[in-house]
């Protein structure tokens, strides 16, 4: 009797890079590569290329890997997006990991707005998200997750997800932003979560950005979502907390409306 080979789970595997320049008025798409699972489109806009990135795997599991990568030039003006939520599905053995690394050079400004992440249960993922700019540059960054689709009666009772973003302008942090969330802290009640399902952090790192708290502030009524925001040092934060994801969307849509010159990307309106 011959013994067969352990059958191993096939993992996805995808990369997508971008690089931009400014010619003129105009910034335009330079280089282009994608491998994998990952996809990126670009879609012209009134103010800015919009970027939208695309996981064809569907979702992501144990072992699997993505990476996201945006590189602009000075001057340049960009809005990077995912086609949809990313999910992050039961995880039998080890992590997904998701690599985000944006370059923005000088003078020039990122707006990167994921679509809401959605963690099931017995998920385990890793994310870093690694933004670098340069004198003059500036950015808004988006990072929301779900836990479970509450219209599909989902709970989610084990969870194990690393998510670390942070802005480095000329090598040094300006901000840094690590979240370790699993089934402890899932249980630690108003502490950390409370009975929310879904959570997010908005920040915009630019010039002058703690001007803008007052104005965030007074579009902070959506029923169903606590959200608070602060600023200072060039730098406006903003956290979020709901009982489920719709609302949640609804409410980051207003702020944005704030914080953007233009409409949301194509992909996120509704």
């Amino acid at each position: 009797m011959i013994a067969c080979p352990a059958s191993t789970a096939e993992r996805s595997h995808g990369a997508a890079r971008l690089s931009f320049r400014r010619a003129g008025v105009w910034t335009r798409l330079e280089r282009l590569h994608q491998s994998g699972s990952a996809k990126a489109f670009v879609h012209p806009s009134v103010s800015a290329p919009d970027v939208v990135f695309l996981n064809t795997s569907g979702g992501m599991t144990g072992g699997d890997r993505l990476s996201y990568r945006l590189a602009l030039g000075a001057g340049c003006r960009v809005t990077a997006t995912t086609q949809t939520a990313e999910r992050a599905y039961r995880s039998v053995e080890g992590m997904a990991r998701v690599e985000v690394s944006h370059e923005v050079g000088p003078g020039a400004h990122l707006d990167w707005l994921p679509q809401e992440t959605i963690l099931f249960d017995h998920s385990a993922l890793e994310r870093v998200t690694t933004v670098s700019l340069a004198a003059g540059a500036s950015c808004l960054l988006l990072e929301a997750v779900v836990l479970g689709r509450a219209a599909m009666g989902e709970v989610v009772r084990q969870v194990n997800l690393l998510d670390r973003r942070q802005v480095l302008r000329q090598g040094v942090p300006v901000l840094v932003e690590p979240l370790r969330l699993n089934s402890t802290a899932r249980e630690a009640g108003l502490g950390i979560l409370g009975k929310a399902r879904a959570f997010a952090s908005i920040a915009l790192v630019a010039e002058g950005a703690e001007a803008r708290v007052a104005a965030v502030r007074a579009v902070l009524n959506e029923p169903g979502v606590q959200a608070g925001a602060s600023g200072f040092d060039g730098k406006l934060t903003l956290r979020l907390m709901a009982v489920d994801g719709w609302p949640m969307r609804r409410q980051i849509l207003r702020v944005l409306e704030v914080l953007r010159d233009g409409p949301p990307p194509r992909v996120w309106q509704m």
